[in-house]
């Protein structure tokens, strides 16, 4: 202990303080250089936040190097300050270059700013998004078929960019932008599992949507489970959507049937009612199994039709 209480004494005490302090201020280069560090500390996150970062502390270190070479003439002084500022340059053409080599099309940098960007998803991420499905957005000219009942195998993944699309015709309801084309059909499979398409999807106007393949998909899952986690959810949310949509078009009139496009339920025939009370949405959905195929009566081109 004592050896201790002396290395702590030798480490304090051993300097000389100072008896008198310098009465004129430093230079203004050496003030300049704390405002450099005082402002540059403020800076955010992201490639900007870095970029303003980087920039400011390296302009810091820099005046800090040319006053420690004008005003204090100490050697070990400037090359400590001249190499953080090496440090803070390299790391600023760095994030400089990751910026640019992140750029977009215009299309992708509006579906950024749109959807992804509220969710916090940086650039970075994005890119591995939208390499997955090669940078590419397709055209669906209107009145052409994006799938046909019966016949589009199950294997693509499609946000819709632009335009509008029907469902069977307005039977269900409309897809608009920034919505998925084929959520419940990619949610209603496994990864192992096939299927084909049990409705028709028609473009209502020109269209443009980006596809992601099946298979490239899932492997971009594999590799990064946040980005499998940020689809689940958008999937999801989109799910919800059409659900919603759905919802508007339940009929009140008495001995209807409804069924709704979703692989994940199947409809029923409506209970008597007391006279004078609608019929609840309760009684038009039923739960089935999640990966449960629909009996042939129960087809899943929703329809309404007397029971």
């Amino acid at each position: 202990m004592g050896e201790n209480a002396s290395f702590w004494e030798s480490l304090i005490y051993a300097h000389p303080t100072c008896t008198t302090w310098k009465q004129e201020a430093e230079g203004s280069i050496y003030h300049l250089a704390s405002i450099f560090f005082v402002v540059g500390f403020m800076g955010g996150s992201g490639f900007f936040g870095l970029l303003y970062v980087f920039s400011l502390l390296g302009l810091g270190f820099l005046c800090s190097s040319v006053w420690a070479w004008l005003d204090v003439c100490a050697a070990d002084i400037f090359s400590w300050n001249f190499v953080l500022f090496a440090i803070c340059f390299v790391q600023f053409v760095y994030v400089t270059y990751q910026v640019r080599s992140v750029a977009f099309d215009r299309e992708f940098q509006e579906l950024y700013s749109a959807l992804f960007q509220p969710l916090g998803i940086s650039l970075t991420v994005y890119r591995k998004i939208v390499l997955c499905c090669d940078a590419e957005v397709i055209t669906l000219e209107k009145e052409h078929c994006y799938a046909m009942q019966g016949k589009t195998p199950i294997d693509k993944l499609s946000l819709l960019v632009s335009g509008r699309v029907t469902v069977d015709g307005e039977f269900l309801h409309y897809i608009f932008p920034l919505q998925f084309l084929d959520s419940p059909e990619w949610d209603s499979l496994r990864p192992t599992e096939e299927g084909i398409f049990q409705v028709t999807l028609t473009a209502e106007t020109d269209c443009r949507y980006v596809a992601w393949r099946r298979k490239k998909l899932y492997l971009l899952f594999a590799k990064h489970r946040f980005i499998s986690r940020l689809f689940s959810i958008l999937i999801g949310s989109d799910i919800a959507e059409k659900l919603y949509a759905l919802n508007d078009r339940v009929p009140v009139g008495h001995g209807f049937r409804y069924d709704i496009r979703l692989p994940h339920f199947y409809h029923v025939a409506l209970p008597e009612t007391p006279p004078g009370q609608p019929p609840r949405l309760s009684h038009h959905l039923q739960r089935g199994s999640p990966r449960r195929k629909p009996a042939p009566a129960t087809n899943c081109a929703s329809f309404l039709a007397p029971s």
